[in-house]
């Protein structure tokens, strides 16, 4: 990650710490650890959720290795600007992760093989998280991966525990990872596959 890229991020939390929250994008170690699912043969779909500036885009990129498709949904237009200059192979929709169906179905897909996300779920409330995790059961396929991450200091907060609760009701297997501490602050990672879908269309909140 270069200086302007921090700097950038900076500028982002600045002018909206509630959507960024964070004042630094996330280290190498942690993005080798979320981005471990994408596989490194075939050709999958591999949604990133809230890429910011790039720190899990660069690992999933080296990951492909040109092959598949790589999309990129992220709802600020100065980091998406960013992410699609510095990565011109990359698949970038300006949108909110909760219309995640509407970006796939729009580029003729139905379901990802991975969703990783850097979504910063402590800034969002109990009914956006259930949103988002709808959005994102949705759109995976049955032995698909969702890869998310959280802070280490944070794990006692209610929308850390909060959290923690939905992806147990929305995946039959969540896998807590080490603490990746070399990260600014300390993070783990949550592996959750086999997603639990509702028996019923959902609908993707727009508000």
């Amino acid at each position: 990650m270069t200086g302007h890229h921090r700097t950038a991020f900076l500028r982002e939390f600045l002018r909206d710490p509630f959507t960024v929250a964070a004042v630094a994008p996330s280290g190498a170690p942690l993005a080798d650890l979320v981005t471990a699912p994408v596989p490194r043969s075939g050709d999958p779909l591999v949604v990133e959720l809230g890429p910011g500036t790039g720190a899990f885009t660069a690992a999933i990129e080296r990951r492909l290795a040109g092959r598949g498709h790589h999309l990129a949904v992220e709802v600020n237009e100065r980091f998406a600007g960013l992410l699609a200059a510095r990565y011109p192979g990359l698949d970038v929709a300006v949108a909110d992760a909760r219309q995640l169906d509407r970006v796939l179905a729009q580029r003729g897909h139905r379901q990802a093989d991975v969703i990783v996300s850097g979504l910063p779920w402590a800034a969002f409330t109990g009914s956006r998280q259930d949103d988002l995790l709808t959005s994102v059961t949705g759109a995976l396929a049955p032995d698909g991966a969702f890869t998310t991450f959280a802070y280490s200091l944070t794990g006692w907060a209610p929308p850390a525990r909060r959290l923690r609760r939905a992806l147990g009701d929305r995946f039959e297997e969540v896998v807590t990872g080490r603490t990746v501490w070399a990260n600014l602050p300390p993070a783990f990672v949550y592996f959750c596959r086999r997603p639990r879908v509702p028996a019923r269309p959902y609908a993707l909140a727009a508000r």
